[in-house]
């Protein structure tokens, strides 16, 4: 019996996300669940003028745009963020864009924020949240940077960098939920679905 799955939601999530990480967090879990991403328009529209309250504002409209084809089912959406001097750093364009981001966060620190949301429409289930995390990073030679940035691990991620792979190797430390670092602060995820009935 799994301790986190509740009479509420045993019929299943949908994840409204492409991430393979949030997948594998997921699975770890041991939810049920299906993958149907959101268009990828959605993620664009949303703007936002506090960086912090961006990626809860994304997670709801990739949630709510999903929930629209699954009315009796709770869907789940999420977006994870880097923030460095109130800028976001996303997904890299470029190679070259991934190495620019990774020497500004040389030897510093910045936040990753992950918004999260679950939503039904069959009941007006409406619920979302966001975690933040602080992570510090080495001091990176060019060296470094560019042998990462080769390997291609950073190029769909926020900040050009994957905690949990080899970019594990640029960070000095992590102040808060790792799982947020990765995609899916699951302390966040698990308070937020026992508020479902």
């Amino acid at each position: 019996m799994n301790p986190f799955v509740t009479a509420a939601i045993a019929e299943g999530l949908v994840l409204a996300s492409r991430s393979p990480r949030r997948v594998d967090i997921l699975r770890g879990l041991g939810f049920t669940f299906e993958v149907d991403p959101p268009h990828e328009a959605i993620e664009d529209a949303v703007a936002h003028g506090d960086v912090f309250a961006l990626p809860e504002a994304r997670a709801r409209a990739k949630c709510a745009e999903v929930a629209s084809r699954h009315g009796d089912r709770l869907v789940l959406g999420a977006d994870t963020e880097v923030v460095l001097d109130g800028e976001v750093l996303g997904k890299p364009a470029d190679d070259g864009e991934g190495a620019a981001f990774l020497r500004r966060l040389s030897g510093r620190a910045h936040t990753v924020v992950t918004g999260v949301a679950l939503q039904r429409r069959r009941d007006g289930v409406h619920l979302s949240g966001a975690e933040r995390t602080r992570v510090t990073f080495r001091t990176l030679s060019e060296e470094t940077i560019a042998r990462y940035v080769a390997t291609g691990e950073g190029r769909d991620k926020a900040g050009s960098y994957a905690a949990q792979g080899l970019g594990a190797g640029l960070i000095r430390s992590i102040d808060g939920c790792f799982y947020n670092v990765v995609g899916l602060p699951v302390a966040l995820l698990l308070d937020l679905l026992s508020e479902v009935r």
